[in-house]
């Protein structure tokens, strides 16, 4: 089969369209012959060298994929060969055949193309084990999501609408008719305004990190919850005590990538279970900005680099 692979860390230049070895299921995994996959923010991460990959990973980018079964590994039940289906990974996305933990695998919603798919596992499952796992989003709160163009933003706002949250996003000035018609109450200009003076917001997800942890905090409702996914800004930030404890405010970290094969599974399954009827009934939509080529990944992720995409950027079978 062909892969993307990184022959050093670099620019995009450094993705090549190589021949490797195929991948052989082991106990518990399928192979899955992917259609697409999908571009995020760790796959950047990755071949710029500052995002090893986990122990046992596959070496090759890409954290959600669909396609068909080909291969069934020992002890799979419930999965077989022809199934088409949507996986969250822990890498090898970018291929032609990638092997998935079966607790991994999604079904394909109804209403949605197999290569539509591949956008929805990574996104899907980060917001709901952040949004609703961890921060405890509920009807009637008000949910703030800074990024509300990319691949999470356009999930998140969409989740936290069907909830019956009151949404409010941070995006650039042209991106703000997007985010309304995702189902966004308010978006701010990050550019212009400051997201502190529209609190207070009872859950926070953040890509962001650096500076805006200070003002997140300060913005949070009495009892509000913070959930730190990224670090674009950097690694550090100011911290006030006292309103944690005072206000009885709380502070979490979170990454999916490297977390257990039992939480992954777990983490799965309730989206599967929660989201995927949002997504069949029409409340919930896969946003796609385009499609490109595996091959041409590289010009992919320079388009991704500009900063002009919606949603997210697909990677399809040549």
């Amino acid at each position: 089969m062909r892969a993307i692979t990184i022959k050093e860390p670099g620019g995009p230049e450094v993705l090549e369209w190589t021949e490797v070895e195929d991948p052989a299921p082991q106990a518990g995994e399928v192979i899955v012959d992917v259609a697409a996959s999908a571009l995020n923010g760790a796959d950047v991460a990755q071949r710029l060298g500052f995002y090893p990959v986990p122990e046992g990973a596959s070496p090759y980018p890409g954290l959600e994929a669909s396609g068909r079964i080909s291969a069934v590994g020992e002890g799979v039940t419930g999965w077989q060969v022809g199934d088409e289906v949507c996986a969250l990974l822990s890498g090898g996305g970018y291929a032609q055949k990638v092997a998935v933990p079966a607790g991994q695998l999604l079904t394909v919603p109804r209403g949605v193309s197999l290569v539509e798919a591949a956008a929805l596992p990574e996104a899907a499952a980060t917001v709901w084990s952040n949004v609703v796992m961890t921060g405890h989003l509920a009807e009637g709160e008000t949910f703030l999501m800074h990024g509300g163009a990319g691949g999470v933003g356009t999930m998140a706002i969409q989740v936290a609408k069907a909830l019956g949250a009151r949404v409010v996003t941070t995006v650039s000035g042209a991106k703000t008719a997007d985010a309304r018609e995702l189902g966004a109450d308010v978006t701010i200009d990050y550019k212009t305004e400051d997201f502190a003076e529209h609190g207070p917001y009872d859950v926070i997800l953040d890509v962001i990190g650096g500076d805006y942890l200070e003002r997140n905090v300060r913005s949070l409702a009495l009892e509000g919850r913070l959930v730190v996914i990224g670090m674009q800004k950097g690694f550090e930030g100011k911290l006030n005590l006292a309103e944690l404890v005072f206000q009885r405010k709380s502070v979490f970290g979170t990454t999916l990538r490297s977390r257990p094969a039992d939480q992954k599974a777990a983490i799965v399954a309730a989206v599967q279970r929660h989201v995927w009827p949002m997504i069949e009934s029409g409340a919930v939509r896969p946003v796609i900005d385009r499609t490109v080529p595996m091959s041409q990944a590289a010009e992919a992720h320079r388009l991704m680099a500009a900063g002009g995409h919606i949603g997210k950027i697909l990677l399809v079978d040549d």
